[in-house]
């Protein structure tokens, strides 16, 4: 009973000198009342929670990604909406994130060709990277698109008779003439070059005689109860296949005569017809040459 314990402590000892934080009693800090989650939760590691680089605004909104589901917005604008902190702040923690390898955002082209900007939360960075699951299929090649069809020059339009002369008044006729088919028939709306093209036509027929009226009857009467889809082309077959023949040969007509007024007679007072330039009848004009 005798027997002393050596290494039995005599008293209580007092905190570790190296260590002045570390109280006797352990009453402070911080004390976890843990219920074990079943649903609604979410895994991320401490080296993200007690990362010693990252601001607190940076870990917060790291974990707040993490949680996301797959497809949420996960931009400026949409945590800017979320949070009161701004976007100015905002951004600048998503910097961080990524600039730590949490966060990865990619530029990707969807299969319709769009551009979209794709945000990967990575859990654990500097571990091989694997396809983020975000339902967005990977773009596919875009296939060889043919070359278009160069569209074919269009047809010119039939030739029309041409006129013997041009005069600038059968050609004002002619060209208010064609303009003015439209009132017979809306379909025969010309444009400038069909008019330009068509009026040396009208004209030729106007030169064998044929009366303005005859001319809109023959380019108006009887035409097909289709759609029209070149009237243009359809007046110029007309002018071209019902051109009439020209008009008989008709010599020039004779003058007629002059009828000069009556004189006086310079040399026997008689009344005569004749030229002012003659002053003697026709009798004495005769007898000057016979007696001289």
């Amino acid at each position: 009973m005798d027997t002393q314990n050596p290494s039995a402590p005599s008293r209580a000892q007092s905190a570790v000198v190296g260590n002045p934080t570390r109280s006797r009693h352990h009453t402070g800090g911080v004390i976890h009342e843990n219920t074990r989650h079943t649903t609604r939760f979410v895994v991320i590691g401490n080296h993200l929670t007690q990362h010693k680089e990252l601001s607190l605004l940076a870990i917060g909104l790291g974990c707040h990604i993490q949680s996301l589901p797959t497809g949420a917005g996960a931009d400026i604008k949409s945590l800017a909406a979320r949070f009161p902190e701004g976007t100015t702040r905002i951004a600048a923690a998503l910097r961080e994130l990524e600039a730590h390898g949490y966060l990865r955002r990619e530029r990707v082209r969807t299969p319709t060709g769009r551009i979209i900007t794709r945000t990967v939360s990575c859990n654990q960075p500097g571990h091989p990277r694997r396809p983020a699951d975000t339902n967005c299929p990977d773009p596919q090649p875009r296939p060889a698109q043919p070359r278009r069809a160069q569209p074919r020059p269009r047809k010119a339009l039939p030739a029309v008779p041409q006129p013997s002369r041009t005069a600038p008044a059968l050609h004002q006729q002619a060209t208010d003439l064609l303009t003015g088919l439209r009132r017979h028939d809306p379909r025969l709306l010309l444009s400038a070059t069909d008019t330009e093209h068509l009026a040396p036509g009208v004209i030729a027929w106007l030169e064998r005689d044929v009366t303005p009226t005859a001319v809109r009857h023959a380019l108006t009467a009887d035409l097909p109860d289709d759609p029209l889809r070149r009237p243009a082309a359809l007046l110029a077959h007309r002018l071209a296949a019902q051109l009439p023949p020209p008009p008989p040969y008709r010599p020039p007509a004779t003058p007629p005569p002059v009828h000069h007024g009556l004189r006086t007679c310079d040399s026997c007072d008689r009344a005569f017809r004749a030229p002012t330039t003659e002053t003697r009848c026709r009798d004495c004009r005769k007898a000057a040459v016979t007696h001289p």
